[in-house]
């Protein structure tokens, strides 16, 4: 299809290129470059087998959601599956909570901005750097989706392009020894060695961990204005992931390597610290402007993602039917305008709250994404059962079925118990069976009214 081609008034107009950094921009934000800084101080160096761990677990949700919209490309992937595989409910909820999981997403993402731009302003407030943000990246979103899709590929680039040469650079002061006499591989087993606070020090940090990783699924949500899926689809499922390792694992272990983890300076992006550390000034800086980057591209995916749910969710009569309007460019104006203004409180939350929003946010984020990615492996177990009992070929497979289904399942259930376990975080487990009874709540309304219709 070319980019003209609408799809129940969505455009195709994201590329290959769009969505394979769609989805690479999603999940390198504000999980690795500042939440990675609490990660460093509970499990020093075992925060790289940790990463690793995590885009495990990434990767085979990716391939199990990859599986069914390479099968059914359509808007509102996760509503959409839950919906017609499993049953009403279910779609309701998945919907809604990706809706919220990325409303948080966002509000985390901005609350991270705020904390970038202090690093050169330090009497900027985060409020005010989320309020000025929030209004350039809704105007972006606001225009088209190849413009959106542009603006998204040209941040995740940059992103992609500091952290290979992060990984370029910080090679050569190890190899020249121009990064100092600190500068060597042994700091990954020196001090306390690569387990300084024990397994436990690592098992701990999991759940934060998890967040960083959050994102991938976007992928399921570009279906419907994505060229040629059954090919772009699969095609970015299987790339990203081996991007995301090299560029976790890799980035992280060259970071550790410069510096010794415990004399890392706290208050900002670990990436920034170390290199202003180790007399790199220059870097540091460029540093800041990429993890900067990193959050607003995180942010402009959300808002994407977000506005394409709440259009799904109304073309199945989940949510007003004035949410599924586009205007004549393909753009759900009234979708990204209700997004928007949930997650505008994001800019109330920093000006209430400002030392302890990032940290509250982050858990409600990693509580969400826990639904999320658990609905999504249910779903892939009822949809291959439907497939098989068709008889139908798969265009693309995920891994192990069922085994990884439940891999999948087994690890987030004991995500959930880390944050239930871990002050601070805890609120967020508390909070779920209350979501899911106004989920249930909001459900009955809805069909009541459809019943009396």
């Amino acid at each position: 299809m070319d980019d003209t081609t609408q799809h129940d008034g969505l455009k195709r107009g994201l590329k290959n290129r769009h969505i394979q950094l769609i989805a690479l921009g999603g999940a390198i934000g504000t999980g690795l470059f500042l939440g990675s800084a609490s990660v460093l101080k509970a499990a020093g160096p075992s925060m790289i087998l940790g990463y690793g761990i995590g885009g495990i677990i990434a990767f085979m949700i990716m391939r199990q959601l990859g599986e069914m919209v390479a099968q059914e490309p359509v808007a509102g992937s996760f509503s959409h599956f839950a919906y017609k595989y499993w049953g009403d409910f279910p779609g309701f909820l998945s919907g809604w909570n990706y809706w919220v999981l990325y409303v948080l997403v966002s509000m985390a993402e901005l609350t991270a901005v705020g904390v970038y731009v202090q690093y050169w302003w330090p009497g900027v407030p985060t409020w005010l750097s989320a309020l000025v943000f929030f209004a350039i990246i809704n105007a972006i979103n606001l225009a088209n989706v190849k413009l959106y899709g542009e603006a998204e590929f040209w941040f995740a680039i940059i992103k992609v392009a500091a952290i290979v040469g992060m990984i370029v650079f910080g090679g050569y002061l190890l190899a020249s020894g121009n990064g100092g006499p600190q500068a060597s591989v042994t700091n990954l087993w020196n001090d306390g060695g690569f387990f300084p606070h024990g397994f436990s020090g690592l098992f701990w940090m999991l759940a934060i961990i998890m967040f960083s990783f959050g994102g991938l699924e976007l992928i399921g949500i570009t279906a419907a204005e994505a060229d040629d899926p059954q090919k772009s689809i699969p095609k970015a499922v299987n790339q990203v992931i081996y991007r995301i390792l090299i560029f976790y694992i890799g980035a992280l272990t060259i970071l550790l390597s410069l510096f010794p983890w415990n004399q890392v300076a706290q208050g900002g992006s670990p990436f920034v610290m170390i290199f202003e550390q180790i007399g790199s000034g220059w870097v540091a800086t460029v540093l800041n402007v990429v993890v900067l980057t990193a959050a607003l591209s995180v942010y402009n995916s959300g808002v994407y993602a977000n506005s394409r749910m709440l259009y799904g969710l109304a073309k199945q009569g989940n949510a007003p039917k004035s949410l599924a309007r586009v205007d004549p460019r393909g753009v759900p104006v009234l979708a990204i305008a209700l997004s928007g203004l949930a997650t505008f409180s994001c800019v109330v939350i920093n000006y209430l709250i400002p030392a302890e929003a990032l940290g509250v946010l982050m858990a409600l984020v990693v509580a969400a994404l826990v639904l999320n990615w658990g609905l999504i492996s249910l779903t892939h177990l009822k949809f291959r059962k439907a497939m098989n009992a068709k008889g139908e070929k798969l265009v693309f497979r995920s891994f192990w079925f069922p085994l990884s289904n439940w891999i999948c399942l087994a690890f987030m259930a004991m995500i959930i118990v880390i944050l239930a376990m871990t002050p601070g975080m805890n609120v967020s487990v508390w909070l779920m069976p209350v979501w899911l009874l106004f989920m249930w709540g909001g459900y009955v309304i809805k069909q009541r009214r459809a019943a009396a219709r």
